[in-house]
């Protein structure tokens, strides 16, 4: 006697969201999803005009769109857009380096010791809870209020999440690589270099990015209080000279700048994690 099993299987149609994820080996995503990100802004600048065609603010309070742009052309034709850029994205990958190169070192220590997490972490802590303004006056009377000032409050940003994220990187790599590791025989060194930090790269590169990010933010506050150039100081300038065209231009080429720096993390963020297979 001969028996025979079928087992039938529906799959969706290759039409259906579903079957495109599947597929693909990536969510599926509708086409031309960014247009979604632009009605809101768009919807902003048009109330912006109106509130200047039809005078719901005095020109000298909210200067129209036009006017802005205008004053950002005019800024970046002359240079002085690109000269206090210059000076400012100095101070800010200084600063960001010396905060990076010191956040790396002490996430890794209170990732790979727990006798040393439990010491300075508490501290660590403490610190992390006090603002970057917060350390101005302090560090005004240390250093005075030239550029160490400057990179120091930099670095202070930046040193936040990247000890953070670097500590809680090392402490989330799974038990069963370090296993595995140990049952081929890897040094500690091996184990670090080809194990911990490849499977904490994720995490780690987060707390760059948000380093970068608070980094750039450091500084237009730092600027703002204790400069005689760079973007920051437009701003206090044009708030001067009530030119608020002035400040809203510089705010622009803030927003700008601090939107490419996030983009080219991205795109670097893809690069460093390529080898990584998307899950279903």
């Amino acid at each position: 006697m001969s028996s025979s099993l079928r087992v039938t299987v529906s799959l969706p149609s290759p039409t259906e969201p579903v079957a495109a994820t599947l597929s693909s080996g990536r969510r599926w995503r509708p086409p031309l999803q960014w247009l979604w990100a632009w009605p809101f802004p768009l919807a902003l600048l048009l109330l912006w005009h109106l509130s200047s065609v039809w005078g719901w603010a005095p020109e000298q309070v909210l200067p129209p769109p036009a006017q802005v742009f205008r004053t950002f052309a005019d800024m970046v034709v002359s240079g002085e857009i690109w000269s206090n850029l210059q000076i400012s994205l100095v101070r800010v990958f200084t600063g960001f380096g010396i905060g990076l190169l010191g956040g790396l070192v002490l996430g890794s220590v209170m990732g790979l010791s727990p006798t040393a997490r439990d010491y300075l972490y508490p501290l660590f802590k403490a610190f992390a809870q006090v603002p970057v303004i917060g350390w101005l006056p302090l560090l005004m009377l240390l250093v005075g209020i030239d550029e160490a000032l400057k990179f120091l409050l930099i670095a202070k940003a930046t040193l936040v999440p990247v000890t953070l994220n670097t500590c809680q990187g090392i402490q989330g790599v799974p038990n069963r690589f370090i296993e595995v590791a140990r049952v081929y025989g890897f040094s500690r060194w091996q184990m670090l270099t080809r194990v911990v930090f490849p499977a904490a790269t994720a995490p780690i590169w987060n707390g760059v990015r948000y380093g970068l990010t608070h980094a750039w933010l450091a500084l237009v506050v730092v600027e703002l209080l204790a400069s005689s150039e760079g973007i920051g100081f437009l701003i206090v300038y044009g708030r001067q000279l009530f030119q608020l065209d002035v400040v809203l231009a510089s705010v622009l080429a803030v927003g700008i700048v601090g939107f490419a720096i996030d983009k080219l993390l991205s795109l670097a963020e893809a690069w460093l994690l390529r080898w990584r297979k998307p899950g279903l």
